[in-house]
């Protein structure tokens, strides 16, 4: 990838089961999840879109809640060229706001196949 496309706009790329997860929320969350991936791709964020604790800067959260279910998608801005979705997913945890510990571990290991991923495409290491 030689840059980011003409407007500024960082494609977006989808980790794992990460966009077939997605599709499966109701059109709802996926509209305003889309929204706040929209703005991540001209380097903007929104405004519920918090850190994700434990992967260091550049990873965000965004929770909607829905028919009383709650939805999350994490996702990367680390990468200087891309906007990389590394899990969508239904909390099901039955109580409590911590994220299972599978989740966790989910996501970070799709953030390392997101850095090999952007290292191939960018023909540079990640970081810049």
């Amino acid at each position: 990838m030689a840059g980011v496309p003409h407007g500024g706009e960082k494609p977006v790329f989808w980790v794992g089961s990460s966009k077939k997860d997605y599709m499966n929320f109701p059109m709802p969350v996926q509209r305003d999840m889309g929204n706040a991936l929209g703005l991540a791709q001209f380097g903007r964020k929104h405004p519920k879109a918090k850190p994700w604790k434990g992967e260091g800067g550049g990873v965000f959260e965004i929770v909607e809640d829905h028919d009383g279910n709650t939805y999350r998608a994490v996702y990367t801005v680390r990468f200087a060229e891309t906007v990389y979705v590394l899990h969508a997913f239904q909390k099901k945890s039955p109580r409590g706001i911590k994220t299972a510990q599978g989740d966790v571990e989910l996501i970070g290991k799709r953030l390392k196949l997101a850095q090999s991923d952007y290292e191939k495409r960018s023909n540079h290491p990640a970081g810049g």
